[in-house]
């Protein structure tokens, strides 16, 4: 396929694994973690883990934006399609995310409930203009790469007069969780997590741009290299990681060149800055509560957020007992370690986020690699049947 078998050339990824043989130290150990759940499966997909030496170590990250959407804003969720005359739109994995006693959006839809899987907020648009005797509420999720089509949906509702639309708003922000990462103690106190560089995201470097993880570099002198999806992506990702540790350098890279721009996408940030102002306080799944680290609906845009137009209370609902998913987006724990990961818990009954969303560690685990464990491959093989 044009533009994507260049970026899963074998012949190429061999090259490049010999090239973080030859140039990761043995003496060390390097650890990465891989913020976005699209590299996480980029990683268990194409078994770029087996091209890695034993002391290069992936952690992964928050970066999905299910897995981290705390169970409370889904309970909140499923209150909103209670009430009469609501019709409730979601993309797909959030409607399998379960809350207490087991609900979820679709076992409220199997109820009664009119909740209705949409690909894009313009689709609950639509909806909303072929249901004018309804309320259509869309439940918005994401990182910066969804937020400005839903800042789009809201100014198109307004200059459409579309009284009877209203968004639910649950965007997030990317810097905010590396920070928290890197200096919360609430997070710390879970186990301490050794890192010394980040795979930056790709979609949401496309939106804000590479400047913003300076920060990063600077102040917690944590290196980053911003990296696409495809395998090769990944990989020359890892060496340009180990080579800042090597050198004793912290610096933003951008391997992903065909897509980031130093400044972003000004447009785009434009229409979330017109549309959306920041949080106080925002609830992550893993990582609790987190300052000024989500959006909310600007009140000249009012009309058109559902937590003013409807008397919902926001909640906070700890999770099941016996799941790991704030251990694993924390990167304190790996799938595996989770004692119902494979059994109890599987993508056909989903205990957690992370097995429920297709972005999910645990989901990325249980389809490519829960039995790569037990029956290991060398990297020459894992080379010629995973790329």
């Amino acid at each position: 396929m044009k533009y994507i078998d260049e970026f899963r050339e074998g012949r190429l990824a061999r090259q490049i694994a010999a090239n973080i043989m030859i140039e990761a130290d043995s003496r060390r150990h390097y650890h990465f973690m891989e913020f976005c759940g699209g590299h996480t499966h980029a990683i268990s997909r194409f078994g770029i883990v087996d091209l890695l030496p034993g002391n290069v170590h992936m952690i992964h990250g928050p970066g999905c934006p299910v897995c981290i959407l705390p169970i409370g804003r889904v309970e909140t969720a499923i209150q909103l399609t209670q009430i009469p005359k609501v019709i409730l739109c979601s993309y797909g994995d959030l409607l399998r995310i379960p809350v207490r006693n087991g609900m979820s959006l679709i076992k409220a839809k199997a109820q009664g409930a009119d909740v209705r899987m949409v690909y894009s907020c313009i689709d609950a648009l639509k909806i909303a203009q072929d249901n004018p005797q309804h309320q259509v509420v869309f439940f918005a999720i994401g990182f910066e790469t969804t937020t400005p089509p839903t800042a789009v949906a809201i100014q198109q509702a307004r200059m459409l007069g579309l009284n009877n639309f209203s968004v639910f708003c649950n965007h997030v922000l990317t810097p905010s969780a590396i920070s928290h990462i890197l200096q919360s103690p609430e997070v710390r106190e879970f186990g301490l997590v050794q890192l010394d560089g980040f795979v930056g995201p790709a979609h949401v470097s496309v939106v804000i741009g590479s400047r913003p993880y300076e920060y990063f570099a600077e102040e917690f002198q944590k290196s980053v290299v911003i990296a696409g999806f495809e395998p090769l992506d990944v990989m020359q990702a890892i060496l340009m990681l180990i080579r800042q540790v090597n050198s004793g350098r912290a610096e933003v890279e951008n391997e992903f060149t065909r897509a980031v721009m130093p400044d972003g996408n000004l447009k785009a940030q434009s229409l979330v800055a017109e549309v959306f102002e920041l949080r106080r306080n925002f609830e992550w799944r893993g990582l609790g509560w987190v300052p000024y680290s989500a959006l909310k609906i600007k009140s000249t845009y009012g009309d058109f957020d559902a937590e003013r137009r409807f008397p919902i209370a926001e909640c906070s609902i700890d999770d099941n007992k016996a799941c790991e998913c704030g251990a694993i987006l924390r990167g304190v724990k790996q799938p595996r370690d989770c004692k119902i990961f494979g059994t109890v818990c599987t993508p056909e009954n989903p205990i957690g986020s992370c097995m429920v969303s297709s972005e999910g560690a645990c989901a990325a685990y249980y389809r490519y690699g829960r039995f790569r464990a037990n029956n290991p491959m060398t990297a020459e093989n894992s080379c010629q049947q995973s790329i």
